[in-house]
């Protein structure tokens, strides 16, 4: 029982000239590290990691991390593929929630993923709930295992859930207090 933390990090970064899962930070942590131990902090039990492009590279940036790795074949399809497989991967856990977010969001925080936690953990399995960021919807979303099949029947396209929470009125909670929510889509390198 509880929340699944679900790091979708499967995309080729074209705009960043490299897969998102193995970029790091210029302390040398990798962003998905980062996405992880954020999940954890922030109340996941486990963490299941979906990779895609560059994944036979990025599963050794995982050694030691104990987390699930899933990799996503169908990637290139967009972000929708990933949302499918680390879903259909969590049908055999005991998690009422997965709290799906995405590794290119570096000022994600624990706090962030509390507030959305919290706001709806009492809904347990029919929970379906988003960050906002100044009302702009944004990560982490926190997804009732009740919704798991429905999303993983419905969503194509690289627009993962999106057209699924508008639908069914995922709940919005601010965080703009907290974090900005914004991803990170191109690489700038530091002044010398």
């Amino acid at each position: 029982m509880g929340a699944h933390g679900m790091v979708l990090a499967a995309g080729a970064g074209s705009r960043m000239g490299r897969p998102k899962a193995l970029v790091h930070d210029s302390d040398g942590t990798s962003w998905v590290q980062h996405s992880v131990d954020v999940l954890r902090a922030g109340g996941c039990d486990a963490v299941t990691v979906v990779l895609g492009a560059g994944a036979d590279e990025a599963v050794s940036l995982l050694d030691g991390l104990g987390v699930d790795v899933v990799v996503a074949h169908d990637w290139s399809s967009g972000m929708s593929a990933s949302l499918r497989a680390g879903l259909a991967s969590l049908r055999s856990s005991g998690a009422d929630q997965a709290v799906v977010s995405l590794v290119d969001l570096p000022d994600l925080n624990a706090a962030v993923v509390r507030r959305v936690l919290i706001e709806h953990e009492r809904e347990g399995d029919e929970a379906l709930a988003r960050a906002s960021y100044h009302g702009r919807p944004g990560h982490p979303v926190v997804i009732g295992r009740a919704h798991w099949a429905p999303i993983v029947d419905e969503v194509s396209g690289d627009t993962g859930a999106k057209s699924y929470l508008v639908t069914h009125r995922a709940a919005l909670v601010e965080c703009g207090d907290l974090a900005t929510g914004a991803d990170v889509d191109s690489f700038e390198p530091a002044a010398s």
